[in-house]
């Protein structure tokens, strides 16, 4: 007991001895004495903090550059341990706290040989505008006598009722799913007034309207939203109608200016007022708002990417995209195509076998598969389980350890769990590739997250589906695409052909700019460029290295405009510093941008 005490406090004193020298030498503006606390290989990744952007430095001389151009306004102090550092394989791991002239914030550092590794800072709060949580709650209650009391429908009763004609929202969200949900939770305790717009008849829809089948892939600790999350009997893997219930119920209990059954004809920003102009269609109501900010949350599955095949137009069956796909049950003893072979076309094949049709996976190329329970038990268990809040990792503490990590050394960090999982599950895969089936680990095998941050697709989480691919239940047709559509079949690039009665085109999504295109204008699309991806020169995800997500929860090229969107773990994690750089624009708090995204790709 004494030595791991007395090992505890050398740890926390090596943390607390670097953090006295890191903020004594950026008190002086002494960058080559704050170099010398770095290492050869290092990192520093910051989340609005320091360059009021999404930005990680990579090596001593971005680290310079950042600090030059940023130390001036930032004024960064107070740098402090927060708990107890902890140590393996040489590595000390330390969670920090700092202020800097306008914001608190958080963080941690990683070192090695007493020099930094990596470090992490993000803004946690605007000094002057603190959420209206905890200590800040609205009382509610108004206590005391008076003739002209306004009751809490009232307010809210008033509140919709101006918004967005008497009195216009300073922010605008496109796209009322779970991203544009969470971040205008988000902006409501910052007292930021936003309206939702949301073409669906009720909040959870783009939920609901989805195949029959659907569950999240991702458990539930994984899948929090702000400020409330699931209760403890919540199932760990969400069917979709629960999902968009809870939704539904968010929007409500949160008091968010949702507006349903509503869709957006057109946007353009004004330069002149610094205004967008965004005339939406309110259940047949034309309305025009003039919000300072837009956000398209139109989330990863926005536009749906459909191909075209020569003879498509005299196919006698039926034939449409996943999205829209109704469900299984009038497909019994139909002849059903599925072209795809990720999340959505296992998931419709496996529900069409189940309702017995005659169903065939159209393999066009690999996929990397992985069985949930391995992806739990390898990969997520650590971070976002049971056994983790356990251990005391909250979600909030797990989205904080997953965000230090940069991308640039994310493939090391991942590629032992995806080693161990391919181990594991190797009987599983040999079945597989037996049946035909293309398998990969992606580019480097580093397994599904990198993947999914590269391309947002490409994988599938099998929850079963596989067995029945592996023993021909699903017949499937790998390495060949549609050459030609016909009437009742098609003709595959191999020169066979299937019979047909049905074709599901389970074939992804665009690039969320595809909305800026539609919306707003494809000048201002391939002003901004593409979305989502690193740049890590690998399929579907070309370089240069960006070293963040392309365009997300952060300044574009195009004044006033912001992508959000992710699964449910980043939509909750991000839109934290997204609602903070919306509210410092909002109070005229200064917010130079540090290391705006260049464009490399046009929608």
């Amino acid at each position: 007991m004494m030595t791991r005490t007395l090992n505890q406090d050398v740890l926390n004193q090596d943390v607390r001895q670097w953090l006295e020298r890191f903020e004594s030498s950026l008190e002086q503006h002494d960058i080559l004495q704050v170099m010398s606390l770095f290492g050869e290989e290092c990192y520093w990744r910051d989340l609005v903090a320091f360059t009021w952007n999404l930005k990680t430095m990579e090596g001593k001389d971005e680290i310079q550059s950042m600090l030059n151009a940023s130390l001036p306004e930032t004024r960064p102090c107070n740098w402090q341990l927060e708990g107890d550092a902890s140590e393996a394989n040489g590595v000390i791991e330390a969670w920090i706290t700092f202020d800097t002239e306008v914001a608190k914030g958080r963080g941690m550092l990683r070192l090695k040989d007493g020099q930094c590794w990596t470090l992490l800072t993000t803004m946690q709060e605007l000094k002057d505008y603190p959420e209206s949580l905890g200590l800040h709650r609205p009382k509610g209650a108004k206590h005391g006598a008076n003739k002209q009391r306004e009751t809490w429908l009232e307010a809210r009763q008033r509140e919709e009722a101006e918004l967005g004609y008497s009195r216009q929202p300073y922010c605008v969200i496109i796209g009322g799913g779970q991203g544009g949900i969470g971040l205008a939770a988000r902006l409501k305790q910052l007292d930021v007034p936003t309206i939702v717009i949301e073409k669906n008849p009720r909040a959870g829809d783009s939920w609901r309207n989805r195949y029959k089948s659907l569950c999240l892939h991702d458990p539930v600790w994984y899948d929090h939203l702000p400020y409330i999350p699931f209760p403890e009997n919540w199932p760990v893997f969400a069917p979709k109608d629960k999902l968009g219930d809870w939704l539904e119920m968010y929007t409500k209990v949160m008091e968010l200016n949702y507006w349903s059954s509503t869709e957006c004809e057109g946007a353009s920003f004004d330069e002149a007022s610094g205004e967008w102009i965004v005339k939406v269609n309110r259940n047949g109501e034309h309305i025009t708002l003039r919000p300072h900010q837009l956000v398209l949350a139109t989330g990863m599955s926005g536009m749906p990417n459909v191909p075209s095949f020569p003879g498509a137009e005299t196919f006698e069956g039926e034939q449409h995209h996943s999205s829209r796909h109704p469900g299984p049950d009038a497909y019994r003893g139909k002849r059903c195509i599925v072209v795809g072979g990720n999340n959505s076309a296992h998931d419709i094949c496996a529900a069409l076998w189940e309702h017995d049709a005659d169903v065939t996976m159209l393999q066009r190329s690999s996929t990397h598969v992985v069985k949930s329970d391995s992806l739990m038990e390898e990969a997520l268990g650590p971070l976002y389980s049971e056994e983790a809040v356990r251990n005391g990792i909250s979600h909030d503490k797990a989205d904080f350890i997953f965000a230090s990590i940069p991308y640039k050394v994310l493939p090391d960090f991942q590629r032992p769990a995806f080693d161990a999982i391919r181990e594991r599950d190797a009987e599983f895969y040999r079945k597989l590739e037996k049946a035909g089936f293309l398998l990969d680990f992606g580019a480097d095998d580093s397994g599904l997250f990198l993947k999914y941050l590269r391309r947002g697709s490409g994988y599938y989480i099998d929850v079963g589906a596989c067995d029945l691919v592996a023993n021909g239940d699903i017949k499937l047709r790998s390495g060949v695409s549609i050459e030609r559509i016909n009437p009742r079949s098609v003709t595959l690039t191999d020169g066979s052909e299937l019979p047909a009665d049905l074709i599901v085109y389970a074939t992804g999504y665009g690039s969320m700019n595809g909305w800026a295109a539609r919306i707003i204008s494809q000048e201002v699309a391939d002003k901004v460029g593409k979305c989502w991806g690193l740049g890590s020169d690998t399929p579907k995800d070309p370089g240069p290295w960006e070293g963040e997500l392309r365009n997300m929860w952060k300044p574009t090229q195009q004044q006033a405009l912001w992508f959000h969107g992710g699964n449910l773990h980043q939509s909750r994690h991000y839109s934290k510093y997204l609602a903070l750089q919306l509210k410092a624009r909002m109070e005229g708090v200064p917010t130079p941008v540090y290391g705006l995204q260049e464009v490399h790709h046009p929608s």
